[in-house]
């Protein structure tokens, strides 16, 4: 019969064995860290860049007013002649309506050694056309803007799927381990809001940041101190604390996705405290750098800032930054149903820091290792919408063009018919954008799957294909 042992001699006679469960512990947190899953990936082959900056035109700018010249427009204005209206078709299913043609508000010109034909509604860039790749045959789904809204983020009109932003992320991951690797800039509360940053079944680690909203000054576009009042060493206490905390929860339930995602957001949200004001604050930029933007201008300021945190964000490897320009109101932005003279004020905020964007970043040698894309969810009508003075929504034919990244500078892709109402030539379908995209960043649009609810997904869901003749 074995000795009785009172609680002291007990505890002194096996304090050994406390410590080897305590090394064994430790031993085994060593032999397997938890995997950061924002880490930088390898794509699936070689990549002609690194990043995204997506200028979002939210509403539709008109392309028969900025980049698709057609002179029938001109020559028909205020004729009367059947069309295939998207909106009517979809009310109705009636086609070949009446329609009032309707003549570009501003002049068209040939610009740069490309001779690429643009109007006077954006001047600054046209001085950069050189450098842009246009596709006028873009072809998307939807006719309202949320469910065109959706299928430019998201691939998709009406389901719940990851943006694009997500996809990129989960795929490649991030560049700085200090700041997200998906940031929206401005992002609007409408149609398909956080939707269109958000990872829908991808793990939560994947969803855009949003830094501001649309409508707001962008001022307003900042990493917030989680908690301000407190001084710099109570901060660091609370957070070792938090992560001490975090640690136990995590060996407690290993496996756990959406856990995960929460640990690892709030390290990464001290981690953004510490590093993102430096990158996002642009007083440290020259005054040359700031006026070449905008900035300083009442009516380019505020976008002007928005596209310079842009270019610091990519700079310092956010892989995936957004820019919205809109607001928040039932119409965006460039939504001018029955006063197209508007599209100039719209013009004319963004048009100075676009340019200022692409000057930017070619002189800074980033240029070609970065696609600049623009463009809006659709495009708008070459007839007046009711017979007024504006033009409703095309998703038809319309025109977007890419920046840098691999792209053909001072090229031109595609074609819509002789009034601009519907892609005919070399039709460039949204999922095929898409792919294209994912394609310069390294990524197989077809391999880029995340396995949920039985099925594989992926952003260009069954479609799409890569636009080989826009590419360097």
């Amino acid at each position: 019969m074995l000795p009785l042992l009172s609680r002291r001699q007990w505890l002194s006679q096996t304090a050994c064995g406390f410590g080897a469960l305590a090394l064994a512990g430790l031993a085994a947190r060593a032999a397997a860290p938890r995997v950061n899953p924002l880490a930088a990936k390898p794509g699936h082959h070689p990549a002609k860049a690194k990043r995204i900056i997506f200028l979002f035109m939210q509403g539709g700018v008109s392309h028969v007013d900025s980049y698709d010249y057609k002179p029938r427009l001109i020559a028909d204005d205020g004729k009367q002649l059947k069309f295939d209206d998207a909106r009517i078709i979809a009310n109705t299913g009636m086609r070949g309506t009446p329609q009032r043609v309707m003549k570009p508000l501003w002049k068209f010109a040939q610009h740069g050694q490309s001779g690429r034909w643009a109007s006077e509604l954006f001047p600054e860039v046209n001085k950069v056309i050189d450098e842009l790749c246009f596709i006028h045959s873009m072809k998307t789904e939807g006719v309202a803007h949320g469910p065109a809204t959706l299928f430019l983020h998201c691939g998709a009109t009406n389901f719940v799927r990851p943006s694009m932003g997500s996809w990129v992320l989960y795929g490649l991951g991030s560049e700085n381990e200090n700041l997200p690797g998906f940031i929206s800039i401005a992002p609007s509360t409408g149609n398909g809001g956080a939707r269109n940053y958000g990872n829908a079944f991808l793990p939560a680690i994947y969803q855009g940041t949003p830094v501001g909203r649309a409508g707001a000054p962008a001022s307003e576009a900042t990493i917030r101190n989680l908690a301000p009042h407190l001084p710099p060493r109570l901060r660091q206490e609370h957070f070792e604390l938090l992560r001490d905390i975090h640690a136990e929860q995590l060996r407690a339930r290993p496996g756990d996705a959406e856990l995960e995602a929460v640990v690892a957001s709030y390290e990464l949200a001290w981690r953004m405290q510490q590093n993102a004001p430096d990158v996002m604050d642009i007083s440290r930029e020259t005054a040359e750098t700031l006026a070449l933007y905008g900035i300083g201008e009442k009516a380019t300021d505020n976008f002007g800032k928005q596209c310079l945190m842009a270019r610091r964000l990519s700079e310092a490897g956010v892989r995936y930054v957004q820019v919205t320009y809109g607001d928040n109101s039932a119409n965006p932005a460039w939504d001018q149903h029955s006063n197209m003279p508007k599209h100039a004020d719209h013009a004319k905020a963004v048009d100075k820091p676009i340019a200022g964007l692409i000057t930017d970043l070619k002189r800074r040698g980033l240029l070609d290792e970065t696609i600049v894309w623009w463009g809006g969810e659709f495009g708008r009508t070459p007839y007046a919408q009711q017979n007024g003075t504006g033009r409703d929504h095309n998703p038809g034919g319309f025109t977007v063009w890419l920046a840098g990244g691999g792209f053909k500078p001072g090229f031109s892709f595609g074609a819509t018919d002789e009034f601009g109402a519907a892609a005919v030539e070399n039709v460039v379908h949204m999922h095929d954008l898409h792919a294209t995209i994912l394609h310069q960043l390294g990524l197989d649009h077809e391999k880029l799957t995340f396995r949920y609810a039985g099925r594989d997904f992926r952003l260009t869901d069954v479609h799409g294909r890569v636009v080989q003749d826009i590419i360097n």
